[in-house]
């Protein structure tokens, strides 16, 4: 009979289940998504939406408040681009609406003619004058914002592209351990798909403000000429609008945010249908019904949840209106009133009518223009923000190039911690690598091998302690991107450039166009390579990529025979390579380490490899076995068998691992 403490007693052959409390049994059934209260309550917020909807939060004092800090920005930023069109848009703005007021001016001059002592053929024919006049301005308002389109259409572009490629320029120079970086990486996307969108669009947008700004300030100018009481009479007239156009414009931007939220959820079954990788399982598992009724009921959900925001902002429009007409109503009396008690001219209250319909126009395209701006302007701040940081994260572009080649490496009791991590990978590693050695990094997943080759490298450097010295000279004391290129690195997961067979092996030497015809020849034979390129359409000419009209694929074997290549072509004093065969058949494997490691040995350069597969590094002149970002054995494959420790234990496991798969053969 077991005891209690037999229970937990685990069955040989058996596999051990996790520590802890009990695991219940799971439902018989689960909702695919939410299914009550709001769909979007179920997502956290994008990177990309943290902005979205801050115009509906916004008060008016707010938005106003912000607005000429705005209008500053975007002017130095068109000042910097182009100052002979800034000007123009300033100065042709500004004509544009003197015309618009003059304009209006004019108007009134043609009613005074027309109503003076009544509209007869006399005064109608006296009248031409005053309306050819009123042509003239509105011709010239119209041309003279012809001229502010075609300078926007100069200054736009030039701020557009100015942006985009120092934002560029700046992001792929910072130091690649800010890359890692999940929060920066996420304000990178950020001010890449939402600040420079805004960014093309702001200046337009600055330029309409300005505009509304500038005519509803001519249409007070013109009705205080009338008469200065006509002016209270405005803002009982245009306040009720201009409250019922900041109403709609935060629900506009309100309904945009829950829009784009509720898109999301809809996006990750639409992804899940199409995307390529998703397929296979998917058509195996027979799940395309479950995944498109899911997608039917959110959809159906979304459309009632657009019905309901369109029924509420007529409704919110339809109010607006509403309390709108009843100020003009009121304003309307009040200048009847003035006009039967003899204060104002018909003439001229006929004028102050167009005048105030002109300012309740105006203003409801200055508040829909001014929360645009005002939300818009998040974004830009936030890219000339990301931009301004990116700048203080910049390699060395000072300090001694580094060398042609390179006698020794020597890492001194260095130390790395990622940014937002505590724990560091690398933990006082010391060691010497000398010219014409073969070394290898070995050790499990973690322990610290690819970010100590990276610091060999030079794309990460020794900020937490430590020194890395390329024959005696600091790295810290080098040109950063001069040491880099001194360093060809052939990675697990190589970039699968969609660019020619031959540009994909140039790019290591900073070109797409121009080659070494016979280094690029030499470095396709060595990493087998060759076969691969030869058997393409175009051979070297050829097109990487299905994204391009005959353009070829390949698989992630060939793939990773290119990367070899690529980084064999930069013919650089130390190769790096971390775990390039991963996804090769054994005989391509066999081939790549027989021609890199053993038939073309070099004596100028250092040769670093990092693999899991023990096998491969058995010819190497010194292994290293890292474990926790630390060294805790080191030498010859026959040296470290000898000490029977971890690495011994590790080969000893894959040996033994071949062996029974070739008996199980036999």
């Amino acid at each position: 009979m077991s005891t209690g403490g037999d229970a937990d007693a685990i069955r040989p052959g058996a596999v051990p289940g996790p520590r802890g409390a009990e695991l219940p049994l799971p439902p018989a059934a689960v909702p695919g998504g939410p299914h009550d209260g709001d769909i979007a309550d179920g997502l956290e917020e994008a990177y990309w939406s943290v902005y979205d909807g801050a115009a509906s939060k916004a008060t008016v004092g707010q938005v106003l408040a912000r607005l000429p800090r705005i209008v500053r920005r975007i002017g130095h930023l068109a000042w910097s681009a182009d100052r002979t069109a800034t000007v123009a848009v300033v100065v042709l703005q500004l004509a544009s609406a003197a015309m618009m007021a003059f304009g209006l001016m004019a108007s009134v001059a043609v009613l005074r003619e027309l109503f003076a002592e009544g509209p007869t053929p006399e005064r109608v024919r006296a009248a031409i004058p005053q309306l050819l006049v009123v042509v003239g301005f509105l011709s010239a308002r119209a041309l003279l914002e012809a001229g502010v389109a075609v300078a926007q259409a100069r200054v736009t572009p030039k701020i557009r592209t100015a942006l985009e490629c120092e934002f560029l320029t700046l992001t792929a120079h910072v130091r690649l351990e800010v890359v890692d970086d999940a929060d920066w990486h996420d304000e990178a996307y950020r001010a890449n798909d939402r600040g420079l969108f805004y960014a093309r669009q702001i200046v337009g947008q600055v330029v309409s403000l300005a505009a509304a700004l500038l005519g509803l300030v001519g249409t007070v100018g013109v009705l205080g000429v009338l008469h200065p009481a006509l002016l209270p009479l405005l803002l009982l007239s245009v306040l009720p609008v201009g409250a019922a156009a900041v109403r709609t414009a935060r629900a506009r931007f309100h309904s945009f945010k829950r829009w784009n939220t509720l898109q999301r959820r809809v996006r990750v079954f639409s992804w899940l249908l199409l995307e390529r990788d998703a397929a296979a399982e998917l058509r195996s598992d027979t799940a395309q019904g479950a995944l498109l009724e899911e997608h039917h009921r959110l959809t159906t959900r979304i459309a009632e949840e657009d019905t309901r925001l369109g029924v509420s902002s007529a409704g919110l429009t339809l109010a607006g209106r509403a309390v709108g007409g009843i100020g003009t109503g009121i304003t309307y009396a009040a200048l009847g009133a003035m006009l039967i008690a003899g204060w104002l001219p018909l003439a001229a209250g006929a004028g102050a009518v167009l005048a105030i319909q002109a300012a309740q126009s105006t203003l409801t395209r200055l508040v829909d223009v001014s929360h645009m701006v005002y939300e818009h302007a998040m974004w830009v701040d936030d890219l000339l923000a990301f931009q301004e940081r990116c700048r203080a994260l910049q390699p060395r572009r000072s300090g001694l190039p580094a060398p042609e080649t390179v006698k020794a490496i020597t890492l001194n009791d260095v130390s790395f911690t990622y940014p937002g991590k505590e724990t560091p990978v690398l933990n006082g590693i010391s060691m010497t690598l000398h010219a014409g050695q073969t070394v290898a990094f070995v050790g499990v997943n973690g322990s610290g091998k690819s970010t100590c080759a990276r610091l060999l490298a030079g794309l990460y450097e020794p900020r937490d302690g430590g020194t890395v010295r390329w024959d005696g000279v600091d790295v810290l004391d080098m040109d950063a991107e001069s040491l880099q290129a001194r360093v060809g690195c052939v990675l697990q997961d190589p970039v699968r450039f969609p660019f020619s067979a031959l540009a994909n092996l140039t790019v290591s030497r900073g070109t797409l166009t121009e080659a070494d015809p016979q280094r690029a020849l030499d470095a396709a034979r060595a990493s087998g390579a060759e076969q691969v390129i030869a058997g393409l359409p175009g051979r070297w000419e050829a097109l990487l990529s299905k994204r391009f009209r005959g353009g070829q694929e390949l698989s992630a074997g060939q793939w990773a025979k290119v990367a070899v290549a690529r980084g064999l072509y930069k013919n650089a004093p130390v190769l790096l390579l971390d775990e390039p065969t991963a996804s090769m058949d054994p005989r391509a494997e066999h081939a790549v380490y027989e021609a890199v490691l053993r038939d073309n040995p070099r004596p100028d350069q250092i040769t670093v490899l990092i693999s899991h597969r023990l096998a491969s590094v058995v010819a190497c002149d010194r292994i290293f076995v890292f474990d926790a970002g630390r060294i805790t054995e080191s030498g010859t494959h026959q040296e470290l068998m000898g000490l029977d420790g971890e690495y011994a234990s590790m080969f000893t496991l894959q040996a033994a691992g071949y062996r029974a798969e070739a008996e199980e053969t036999a």
